[in-house]
């Protein structure tokens, strides 16, 4: 749940009852006199006895105690600097009052309207997602939930509505992502599923293990056949707008809850926090969300490949050589490639409804990690115009992605000698390269885009969100999708 959101278009004085405040202020060189700035005297203290410059606080926000006994901090915010430098700086300040766990925070925003509008978006968000906890299964939590924040200084019309879904999606992402595997099975993972999509009015549909069997999906089976439990499926859901003509974006999220390695284990270094690899179904799942609490203008088609990575005597082996649903002959290489053979055919599926657009969250490949580490996320696409919508969408929602190629002359190297193609190379420093030219294969020419998550866990947060488990890929789809042509031309 998020905090209740309670707005006032004065400022904050010290006649109001509060326990922790964060005091919010544009780019300044000193303080001007028509900012009537809560604990003034007390922070000029502060920086006097630190021997602090006033506009260090851009980069230092600082807290102390007023003698009312409240709990005040100060931030400076550039607001010339990228979005994701702003929600950082916002969000260590605001850490300093949620280590005292408080019910409440109350932020007040300063400067002319512009920039308290900017200052009081970015505060809000970065306190939802922030004031609200992920799961935990400690006898005693580590802190409670923020349960009111109060906005002082501005007020938007909607309540920031927007911003509201972006951090529910947020929130849905990273608390399905950090739940336990024993916990978040296939099984019980779709009876969430299910359940939510009861209470948001989507249509729910599912391929279970028999059906697909017979549908010919030979790539997803291979993985899911592992398992002990049969209890893998790809899940369809559906979003009809409220909008007429409007276009149909697919999202399509891998959904292992937990990978093993197969056959080709990993060690127990790279075994461990592998519950997270339905990370990109999870996320898919969050902008599935954000957009029904918009009603966004788009049509969604949401397919989820929700199955787990297991040795077995029955589980596939390198060398076997498996069909896809579209025909496609693939030769295994490695067992710890599934994610791309489960999304080859929930991709395939994705693409047989004739979406104008496909957009696939995956957390897919090592190399990506080795080539950009966690702090940006790599995004691979057959459409030039969507490669610098995706850029744009990072810089403006602070989740920033990289492009990556995937030129023809790549695929040379998952050539077989007895397959149509091979699922990856034994030894690939460019794998997040193949595996993307390896998912092209079938979407046809369905303008696509497929996201490598690797900066789906963050140490101590990222950009807005202080969790390592960071939910990225809901605020940049958010941001994406709203600048993206809503109907047909």
């Amino acid at each position: 749940m998020l905090a209740t959101l309670i707005q006032n278009n004065t400022s904050i004085n010290e006649s109001v009852i509060a326990s922790h405040v964060l005091v919010l202020l544009p780019k300044l060189e000193k303080l001007p006199n028509k900012y009537d700035v809560l604990g003034e005297e007390t922070l000029k203290a502060l920086l006097a006895r630190r021997q602090m410059e006033f506009d260090r606080l851009s980069e230092t926000p600082v807290c102390a105690n007023l003698n009312n006994g409240v709990l005040c901090a100060w931030v400076m915010v550039d607001l010339e600097q990228p979005i994701f430098d702003q929600q950082t700086t916002i969000r260590k300040a605001l850490q300093l009052l949620l280590d005292e766990e408080p019910s409440s925070v109350h932020l007040a925003v300063n400067g002319n309207a512009h920039q308290k509008q900017s200052l009081a978006r970015l505060a809000v968000y970065v306190a939802w997602v922030n004031g609200a906890v992920l799961p935990v299964r400690k006898n005693k939590p580590d802190r409670k939930p923020l349960d009111t924040i109060y906005l002082y200084g501005y007020e938007e019309a909607d309540s920031f509505t927007l911003l509201r879904a972006q951090a529910e999606g947020n929130l849905l992402a990273r608390g399905l992502t950090v739940l336990p595997p024993n916990e978040l099975t296939p099984k019980t993972y779709r009876e969430q599923i299910k359940k939510l999509a009861q209470n948001e009015s989507w249509n729910y549909q599912e391929y279970d293990l028999a059906t697909l069997r017979k549908m010919g999906a030979g790539a997803f089976v291979a993985v899911a056949q592992g398992s002990d439990t049969e209890d893998a499926a790809i899940v369809h859901l559906q979003r009809h707008s409220s909008k007429k003509h409007c276009k149909t974006i697919a999202l399509v999220g891998k959904g292992i809850c937990f990978d093993t390695g197969g056959h080709n284990l990993k060690s127990a270094r790279y075994m461990h926090g592998m519950h997270e690899d339905m990370n990109g179904s999870a996320v898919a799942l969050g902008i599935l969300l954000a957009a029904t609490r918009t009603d966004l203008p788009f049509n969604i088609d949401c397919w989820l490949a929700i199955a787990q990575n297991h040795i077995s005597p029955r589980a596939y082996k390198q060398n076997d050589v498996i069909t896809a649903i579209n025909g496609t002959t693939i030769e295994i290489i490695h067992t710890d490639a599934e994610g791309r053979l489960v999304l080859a055919d929930t991709l395939a599926l994705a693409e047989k409804l004739k979406p104008d657009l496909i957009i696939d969250f995956a957390t897919l490949t090592g190399s990506m990690f080795t080539a950009l580490g966690s702090r940006y996320s790599g995004i691979f696409t057959n459409r030039d115009y969507l490669a610098e919508h995706a850029l744009a969408a990072g810089k403006s929602s602070g989740e920033r992605v990289c492009v990556f190629p995937m030129d023809k002359d790549y695929e040379t190297e998952l050539e077989s000698n007895i397959a149509d193609t091979k699922q990856c190379k034994l030894d690939s420093d460019f794998d997040h390269i193949l595996a993307a030219c390896f998912l092209s294969r079938f979407v046809n020419d369905i303008p696509w885009l497929h996201m490598d998550l690797s900066a789906c866990n963050h140490k101590n947060g990222l950009g807005a969100v202080g969790t390592d488990v960071t939910g990225f890929g809901v605020a940049w789809a958010a941001a994406f999708l709203e600048k993206l042509p809503k109907t047909e031309a």
